[in-house]
């Protein structure tokens, strides 16, 4: 059993601008964003998706509706496909965070599959559940091709895992808002 993922990265918000740090805040698309999902649904057309999965924040789902709109398809969420909880830290700007935060920051970025901001999860945790979420898609879309719209950490992790990269680096594999990337996922495990 073969599912083909296209992992898309939700349009853009006003907080990815402004360079915070957004976690599982539920933040709107704003109109650039608005139109990078109708430019996903014109890139995707030759070949579109069976069927579309998105987390269930506003901004994901958002970019997978005004997707999905000109293929009549439906969008089922799953709170799974949430970004990572950023914590205390969700808001605040990048730096901010680096100069108030410089030792729990360090140690995250040390460790990031046991440390988590404070009040957040750790990747580890995410990536658990991120996993289990795709496990589930493949046994519900089996031999489908399947649209994942979702947060950036939250695809780097399917990515890192369908090409053995390290956790530790998974950080370097965030896509920028509104790209598309193919995996191919054989009963619960990404493969290249």
């Amino acid at each position: 059993m073969m599912t083909t993922l296209l992992l898309i990265r939700h349009g853009q918000t006003d907080w990815n601008v402004d360079g915070r740090y957004t976690g599982q805040s539920d933040i709107p698309l704003n109109n650039v964003g608005r139109a990078q999902a109708r430019q996903l649904a014109l890139q995707i057309s030759p070949q579109p998706p069976d069927n579309i999965v998105a987390s269930d924040l506003q901004r994901a789902r958002e970019t997978a509706v005004i997707m999905a709109a000109p293929f009549n398809l439906p969008v089922a969420t799953d709170p799974r496909l949430r970004e990572i909880n950023q914590g205390i830290w969700e808001g605040m700007y990048f730096s901010d965070i680096k100069a108030r935060y410089a030792a729990e920051f360090a140690a995250r970025a040390a460790d990031p599959l046991m440390v988590a901001p404070p009040g957040g999860e750790t990747v580890g945790q995410v990536r658990y559940r991120v996993l289990a979420a795709i496990a589930d898609i493949v046994q519900a879309y089996p031999n489908q091709r399947i649209a994942v719209v979702a947060h950036g950490l939250v695809l780097a992790l399917i990515k890192a895992q369908a090409t053995h990269y390290p956790i530790t680096k998974v950080w370097d594999l965030i896509p920028p808002n509104a790209q598309v990337e193919e995996v191919t996922v054989t009963d619960g495990f990404v493969s290249p």
